[in-house]
């Protein structure tokens, strides 16, 4: 019985550490150790009397001993329950140390077994019943005592307004904020971007100061489709669109001839601040958070969220911690898809001289080529 108890804590142990709860599996682990070694201990004395006071299980006993000693100052900081089990286990490591010394009285071996079975019942029934309803329908009792957190080990608040990418309402917050004319960081289908309305000239300005981003270097636009682009009837070859129809959504963007059709796409007051005096990029992300901020925003300023000069941020956190001071939002969407920005695609003589690449990223060089020589072909 005590061997088969020994196999009951020892399941208990790693159901334990499946739930993450290494204090519980610690535990269970070692009374399942204590329990096996009890049990064969009893088996060896039954079967060679001579060896039940050899030095080596008194040993044993003592090392557990001072072992479960640990687990119950633990133990006090959980649940009355583990404390109450964790010390029925140091009296049983009692009996086992005076057993080896051949010094143990049978009826407080009984009672002590007895003991600790209720508890274990009570224990694991208790847990199994609040698992399975999700509440505390028995009562495990209180920690005895809880260490307080300093002020140093608080957390410090977000330097600006952090949002889940997956809640509306943080969706939301964003869009309000970039309509307002705020600069906040966006995931995106590459790497994370500092985003500002094409509404508003003094945000895309404020990303130039936010990133000290030399004023030479053109800022893109994201807009949510391709039907957008179609709409604001830009004078575009039937080339250019079938290759941007194969390539968006997409990790890849397209530069090409910059005009009043931008305006007609909702650029609005900044079109002087994206892109150069001829061409702009664009590009359509494939990314559907984005898109639906798209959508509540009209087409957005993007650039890398990243100090100029620096590596790319691949988190919220990241940009969290180099930019959040300067920014108004950042919409937290985890890692991102990509470690580098997207592939730039000069198509401004897609016509005469086909393409050429300004910047490969996410996307092969040899596979935007690639595509770009089918769309020719067909």
């Amino acid at each position: 019985l005590v061997l088969i108890g020994g196999f009951v804590q020892l399941l208990a142990g790693f159901l334990a550490f499946r739930k993450y709860d290494h204090l519980g599996g610690a535990a269970f682990l070692t009374f399942s150790a204590l329990w096996s070694s009890y049990g064969a201990t009893r088996i060896i004395a039954a079967a060679y009397p001579s060896l039940q006071n050899t030095t080596g299980f008194t040993a044993g006993a003592i090392a557990f001993l001072v072992l479960n000693a640990f687990l119950v100052i633990l133990a006090s900081s959980f649940n009355v329950v583990l404390l109450c089990t964790t010390l029925a286990m140091e009296v049983l490591t009692i009996c086992f140390l005076l057993f080896t010394l051949e010094n143990l009285p049978l009826p407080f071996e009984i009672v002590m077994l007895s003991i600790l079975s209720i508890i274990c019942s009570y224990g694991a029934t208790a847990s199994l019943a609040n698992s399975m309803f999700g509440k505390d329908l028995m009562m495990m009792g209180p920690a005895l005592f809880t260490a307080e957190r300093s002020k140093k080990d608080t957390e410090d608040p977000p330097p600006c307004i952090c949002p889940k990418s997956h809640c509306t309402s943080g969706l939301r917050t964003i869009a309000d904020l970039l309509n307002t004319g705020a600069v906040c960081g966006v995931p995106t289908d590459t790497v994370y971007a500092l985003a500002a309305s094409c509404k508003h000239p003094q945000a895309i300005e404020k990303v130039y100061r936010i990133k000290d981003r030399p004023q030479e270097k053109p800022i893109c636009i994201f807009i949510s489709n391709l039907d957008q682009l179609r709409a604001a009837a830009p004078p575009i070859s039937p080339l250019l669109w079938e290759f941007m129809e194969n390539v968006y959504p997409g990790g890849i963007g397209c530069i090409i001839k910059k005009g009043e059709w931008l305006k007609k796409l909702g650029v609005g007051a900044g079109y002087s601040r994206v892109g150069t005096q001829d061409s702009i990029m664009i590009r359509v992300p494939d990314l559907t958070v984005l898109v639906h901020l798209i959508d509540m925003t009209g087409p957005l300023a993007i650039t890398s969220a990243n100090p100029s000069g620096e590596v790319d941020s691949t988190h919220h956190d990241m940009v969290i911690s180099r930019l959040g001071h300067k920014l108004e939002g950042v919409l937290c969407d985890g890692e991102s898809d990509e470690v580098v920005a997207s592939t730039v695609v000069n198509c401004t003589k897609i016509d005469e001289s086909g393409i050429t690449i300004v910047r490969e990223g996410c996307i092969p060089a040899g596979k935007v080529m690639q595509i770009f020589e089918s769309v020719k072909n067909r």
